[in-house]
């Protein structure tokens, strides 16, 4: 581990309570790399709405960044983004461990100097393996959904800074339930059966919550941050695994993703549709994405 990442991981851990500490400003890669692409990193994004939103970032001449756990699926997904004659490469990390978020955000702080879009895609409906805790002894959907994005997001910022104008977008969702801050990891909680439940609306509002958080800490900075809900069951792995019918495509969801990377659509909204709307009403409490702030920093100062 490089001296940027061990500043990165110690505040990380706990000193981003602030927005002086927040503002770590970092160099990162090799000095050579001077003229290249802009860069995006896509979570998520080996099959399902990431792979296309991967592919029209490698069409508009990004050199794209694809994430996942399929070794086989994330080379598939270059090889077209190359096959179109666009830049891109493969890093692995499970979201079901933060340590390999830590070694994803690392990597890209080791080998660039600069993150211009991220977009926050990865999400599961439940633990395939029907764990009720991941590695860091978290709720899973929780952790992949928010907490490892949240993880992500805050080590990778500051380099982001140096590439702004820059935009990270939030892939959430319309399903949306308060946070039970006295039960955050659904210890007492009962599932109800469904594969696409309270775990994962709870985890989708987090997303929300931290949008508005984070784009109110960056005000000024010149990074865009902004959430959504692309669509409504999406023809995608996850939607089919929960046994729901789908509603739409992955290109209509990919539409929506995409207007907010190529449109002057401001910072901190959730849109529907293509319009900002109206979230749950817990995003609106500041003491609400305060306390999920400080839970998150905690959360990824002792896990993994």
């Amino acid at each position: 581990m490089n001296l940027v990442s061990s500043r990165l991981l110690s505040a990380a851990a706990g000193a981003l309570l602030t927005l002086p500490a927040f503002f770590v400003q970092v160099q990162a890669g090799s000095e050579e790399q001077v003229e290249r692409a802009p860069l995006a990193l896509v979570t998520g994004s080996t099959r399902g709405l990431g792979a296309e939103v991967a592919r029209r970032l490698g069409a508009k001449g990004y050199h794209v960044i694809v994430h996942g756990r399929s070794v086989e699926r994330g080379q598939a997904v270059v090889a077209s983004i190359k096959e179109a004659g666009g830049s891109g490469e493969f890093r692995r990390a499970d979201f079901l461990s933060l340590n390999e978020v830590r070694e994803l955000a690392f990597g890209i702080l080791d080998d660039f100097q600069r993150l211009d879009l991220l977009v926050n895609n990865a999400g599961i409906g439940s633990d395939e393996n029907g764990r009720l805790v991941s590695a860091d002894g978290l709720e899973p959907v929780f952790q992949v959904n928010y907490l490892a994005h949240f993880l992500l997001t805050e080590l990778l910022v500051p380099m982001m800074l140096d590439a702004a104008p820059a935009r990270i977008v939030n892939v959430s969702s319309g399903a949306q339930t308060a946070i039970d801050f006295d039960d955050l990891m659904l210890e007492h909680w009962e599932p109800d059966g469904r594969q696409i439940g309270r775990p994962y609306a709870q985890s989708k509002l987090a997303q929300i919550l931290h949008t508005y958080d984070i784009a109110e800490r960056l005000e000024g900075a010149g990074i865009a941050v902004n959430a959504l809900h692309p669509a409504t069951f999406m023809d995608t792995y996850m939607v089919r695994q929960a046994g729901i019918e789908p509603r739409a495509t992955v290109d209509e969801g990919a539409d929506r993703v995409m207007q907010l990377i190529v449109e002057d659509v401001g910072s901190g909204h959730y849109f529907v549709d293509g319009e900002p709307a109206r979230a749950h009403e817990q995003a609106y409490d500041e003491a609400a994405r305060l306390r999920l702030r400080e839970l998150s920093l905690e959360l990824i100062g002792h896990g993994g």
